[in-house]
């Protein structure tokens, strides 16, 4: 007889929230993790110097509030979190830029004569952004749950995905800064996927907000761990998983590849033939600087807010993400920044901070971004090489040699395009499910894909209670 009811392969946020969802039912968990500590995406260390705190991936967590599994586990509640009234920014030249601040008006006001319109585009869906999670956050092969919240959202990406997308705005800030969301996505646009990245992200920023963990990224999964601990589960971490574990059930929050290779003989070859297919998008180099005080930005904004999306105009952006997806490095590339000292004192010693930036490049890249993010970043803030105590940096290929699910540096662990949101990895209203008893795929590389929300490991772990034990989902929260 298996030792486990059920096996989770992998400790990152999905994983934990699998083994959460199973524990919390009464079944016997073991959690293996490939790595020495758990964390996956979402761990928290010194990279540069003694004291300085870095996120190894994820740093700021526009899901954390808006995620319907953190929802249910209350991990508000568990962690602290602090919000920034500016959810992100976006500099542009001359010292102009755009601020998605929490209070929708606010960021009305600031955009002038687009500000209007901006409201017409994002209250509704910033209104009803938890239906916005509903719907984004599970498998697209279904009939909505709130298909009035979903006809906006699909209204809007469409217009936001089609070559017309300036139509609606007049000046070029409002534009700009619905483009540095969308390229999140790492993928060209304008396009339907991209679009909706950039509408469900920013309906988020409206609502409840973008917020950063005191202490870093690692506390997010220390208190799923201690959840999942406090309800008889097991953790073991530096073991591989090479053949399938013996259990009931068994919840891979591998990509989608390694999923096909250590199952491959359990699994029928029409799967096994969607799992060799399943397409990998291209990827991130990442930067971390440790700094002898704060970014200089040249506007003072900037200084309140999380995150930034550095790359300039909508134009400039959609031109150097192009030029990624034709495997290029763009002269001038999108960074994505994060600020966390400035929220959290604990990442960095007394009146220093630490700096999380990263930028797109070709899948399988060896080139370091050192200087390329630099000099995007010393564009909007003069001075900012001056305050640079050290660095240290990962190309693409040091990105999948972190964690083999980000294939070729692919963080979304598989392309988010439109056919892959549909497909991922399979055309199914339960995609988690594969064809093989009792075995689960519960990554990004399924439904409904990159970031750090849980939302992948509890779909599966959900479809294994029902498939494998009969079991309805437990209560998650603190009191469950």
């Amino acid at each position: 007889m298996p030792d486990f009811d059920a096996v989770v392969v992998g400790a990152g946020p999905n994983g934990l929230a699998a083994a959460v969802t199973l524990a919390r039912s009464g079944l016997s968990v073991q959690v293996i993790e490939r790595g020495e500590t758990i964390g996956g995406g979402a761990r928290t260390s010194e990279l540069t110097l003694p004291g300085f705190r870095h996120d190894m991936c994820s740093a700021v967590h526009p899901m954390a509030l808006a995620s319907e599994f953190f929802r249910r586990f209350e991990l508000e509640k568990r962690i602290e979190l602090v919000t920034p009234e500016a959810s992100f920014g976006h500099p542009l030249d001359d010292g102009r830029a755009g601020i998605a601040y929490r209070d929708i008006e606010r960021t009305v006001e600031m955009l002038g004569r687009d500000g209007p319109a901006w409201r017409r585009l994002m209250a509704p869906l910033a209104q009803q952004a938890d239906l916005v999670s509903d719907f984004t956050g599970n498998t697209l092969v279904r009939v909505p749950r709130h298909p009035i919240t979903a006809l906006q959202f699909g209204l809007r990406s469409l217009e936001q995905g089609l070559a017309t997308w300036n139509a609606r705005f007049r000046l070029d800030v409002a534009p700009a800064m619905l483009s540095g969301v969308a390229a999140h996505s790492i993928r060209p646009m304008p396009s339907l996927a991209t679009a909706g990245v950039a509408l469900s992200l920013t309906s988020y920023a409206h609502a409840r907000g973008w917020p950063i963990p005191i202490g870093g990224s690692q506390t997010i999964v220390d208190a799923l761990a201690a959840d999942l601990r406090a309800h008889g589960g097991e953790i073991v971490t530096g073991q591989s998983v090479t053949e399938l574990p013996r259990a009931k059930a068994v919840i891979f929050t591998t990509s989608a590849r390694a999923l096909g290779e250590i199952a491959r003989a359990a699994l029928p070859q029409r799967y096994l033939k969607s799992l060799k297919n399943f397409q990998y998008g291209n990827a991130v180099a990442k930067v971390d600087f440790a700094l002898s005080g704060p970014v200089p930005w040249t506007n003072p904004e900037l200084h309140g807010t999380g995150t930034l999306h550095v790359g300039g105009s909508r134009e400039e952006i959609a031109r150097g993400e192009r030029e990624v997806h034709e495997g290029k490095h763009p002269a001038s590339p999108y960074v994505l920044v994060a600020q966390p000292s400035t929220f959290d004192q604990s990442r960095a010693p007394e009146g220093k901070h630490v700096l999380w930036a990263y930028t797109h490049v070709p899948r399988d890249s060896t080139v370091d971004a050192t200087e390329a993010i630099t000099a995007q970043i010393e564009r909007f803030a003069p001075g900012f090489r001056d305050l640079i105590l050290a660095s240290t940096h990962q190309t693409a290929r040091d990105m999948e040699n972190y964690n083999p699910n980000y294939v070729g540096g692919d963080i979304a662990s598989g392309a988010p395009s439109l056919a892959q949101l549909i497909a991922r990895p399979v055309v199914s209203p339960d995609p988690w499910r594969t064809p093989a008893k009792g075995i689960y795929l519960g990554s990004s590389s399924a439904a409904p894909g990159p970031g750090v929300h849980g939302l992948v490991g509890w779909h599966a772990a959900k479809s294994a209670l029902e498939h494998e034990f009969g079991l309805q989902p437990p209560e998650l929260g603190i009191g469950g």
